[in-house]
């Protein structure tokens, strides 16, 4: 029996509620043939071979290490080749995602950016963070930019802290986001006072992306 055959029989023998059950999360397998023979890949191994590292999702510690270790990796792979960041995400974590924005400065390799769906909070800060002239929005991608949020407990001395720390951490990101598309700060401190909702042609004007991509050319 090959190899193809054995997983085909083996996704078959799973029972029926069970396969309902887990259908959503199922991630697609890729069977590649060679002189070696038959080997199995989950969907998103198989794109990591083509150098794309997908982030969907909340942008939380667990995502955050899982795209961190794929850059480095893909580093170490080829520094000379580009890497693609595909981004669906509605943002999260502020420390998660600077993380992930630090090692896309830090590796050699330019990293690609492209927003697929939506790419909010810290999902756009990484999407205007890809390497210039390399960052891409899909025509019905929706981009939105807004102050960090903060949910500040305790008592009068913590709460104080906590909310320095939310104003250091909000001028901080202007700071980056003006490095990255050009604005002014003072235009950033305004337009993300509140959630500031962006087609993918604003977000192109607005310096987050650099075309609207509507076929892979």
């Amino acid at each position: 029996m090959t190899f193809r055959a054995q997983l085909l029989e083996t996704l078959a023998s799973n029972a029926p509620h069970d396969f309902e059950t887990k259908a959503l999360g199922l991630v697609p397998m890729v069977v590649e043939t060679s002189g070696r023979g038959e080997r199995a890949y989950d969907i998103y191994s198989r794109l990591l071979k083509e150098r794309l590292v997908f982030l969907v999702g909340e942008v939380n510690d667990q995502t955050a290490n899982l795209v961190v270790a794929q850059l480095l990796f893909l580093e170490s792979e080829n520094p000379d080749k580009d890497i693609s960041l595909y981004i669906n995400s509605p943002g999260g974590s502020v420390s998660a995602g600077m993380a992930i924005y630090d090692t896309m400065q830090f590796v050699k390799p330019d990293v690609a950016t492209l927003c697929m769906g939506l790419a909010a909070s810290m999902g756009a800060f990484l999407l205007a963070a890809g390497a210039k002239g390399k960052r891409v929005a899909l025509p019905n991608s929706r981009v939105m930019i807004h102050q960090p949020l903060g949910g500040a407990r305790g008592q009068a001395s913590d709460i104080e802290i906590q909310a320095r720390e939310i104003l250091y951490l909000k001028e901080r990101l202007n700071q980056l986001l003006s490095h990255h598309t050009g604005q002014p700060v003072e235009r950033l401190a305004r337009d993300t006072d509140r959630d500031n909702f962006m087609s993918g042609d604003d977000a192109q004007a607005y310096g987050i992306v650099d075309q609207v991509l509507h076929k892979r050319p």
